[in-house]
């Protein structure tokens, strides 16, 4: 192994540590608390988490292999399989983003019948056309033994090894990441934009009524009339920080393996391997982001957490202190025998 690949299996080992203990925080944050639960937005990220836990157990693991012994780990049944599992998480993953972007916008654009028309039984309808989307593409190139490993990415992934079906293949390509990709960034950039929109316009009413109670207070002391202003000017940056890390996430980590994908295609450019593996370790970073942009930073989540550690540590603490207890009734018993 040369220096470069020593460095990506590292990579690849800390995503997969890092991906993996986020998104069982999620998961126990969810199991935990019943008002997360009863939150539609908890399906999304639900089904986002289990995406990301999938793609780390099953995916990486599997491309780590690949890259230190530079060739395909296990058999070819195992081999389709992971890639049916990669193309299908993928897709999923940016589609739950979507539909994360949709329940927001409805939610800031529409708040007085955003429980009308955001239902359980909405985001049922919702996830289950994100598993039939997913699925559909996966099939088909399972179908056409368009499944192997790919020595560019050290993956199990979309791959044709026939010359014949070139054209079959690039079609098919464009179409799987104008469909998931580009279909899922675009959404992110409407409803995000919306939602931006009416933040920003919200901001702008704040701050005429905090201006107009500033002039009235002509007696307020200068450092209250500076924490103002500054706390003014963070509201202002909030939301466009926010939405800014929603939409830049997604294509930092997405829009590298996708263009590389598309631009292998060409029999004219070659794509050196070590960018192929960088391109598909920042795809799986995603799954690194997601927790901690979509749930553990929010602050129902960090109160959760919280309070579930709040809850071990109590528990350890009575039984140390039952425990001790014992001892010191035993140590009595002992003197006075």
């Amino acid at each position: 192994m040369s220096i470069w690949e020593v460095i990506l299996a590292f990579v690849v080992v800390v995503l997969m540590l890092v991906a993996l203990l986020a998104n069982v925080l999620v998961l126990m944050c969810f199991l935990y608390s019943a008002d997360i639960r009863k939150q539609v937005p908890g399906l999304f990220i639900l089904n986002l988490t289990f995406c990301n836990l999938l793609m780390t157990v099953s995916n990486m693991p599997l491309t780590l292999a690949g890259i230190i012994y530079q060739s395909q780990p296990g058999g070819d049944q195992v081999c389709h399989v992971v890639g049916f599992l990669e193309t299908f998480l993928t897709t999923n993953s940016m589609l739950s983003m979507a539909a994360l972007s949709i329940d927001r916008w409805i939610a800031v654009v529409f708040p007085l019948s955003y429980h009308s028309k955001m239902r359980y039984r909405d985001a049922a309808l919702i996830l289950s056309y994100t598993w039939l989307h997913s699925v559909s593409f996966p099939i088909v190139a399972a179908s056409l033994s368009w499944v192997g490993f790919h020595h560019l990415y050290a993956s199990c992934t979309l791959y044709n090894k026939r010359p014949e079906d070139r054209t079959q293949f690039v079609i098919f390509t464009g179409v799987f990441h104008t469909l998931s990709f580009l279909l899922s960034l675009i959404v992110l950039c409407f409803t995000y934009l919306k939602v931006l929109k009416v933040a920003r316009f919200h901001c702008k009413r704040i701050d005429v009524i905090t201006m107009q109670t500033l002039v009235l207070l002509v007696d307020i002391h200068p450092s209250v009339r500076e924490r103002c202003l500054e706390e003014q000017k963070r509201r202002r940056q909030r939301a466009t920080k926010k939405i800014s890390t929603f939409i830049g996430t997604f294509i930092l980590c997405f829009a590298p393996y996708v263009i590389t994908r598309l631009v292998e295609l060409s029999s004219v450019v070659h794509i050196n391997s070590h960018w192929g593996i960088i391109s598909k370790c920042l795809a799986y970073s995603k799954a690194v982001s997601d927790p901690f942009v979509y749930s553990l930073l929010r602050h129902q989540y960090r109160k959760t957490w919280k309070d579930i550690i709040n809850k071990i540590l109590k528990r350890s603490s009575i039984n140390s202190s039952a425990l001790a207890n014992e001892s010191h009734n035993r140590n009595i018993l002992q003197l006075s025998e």
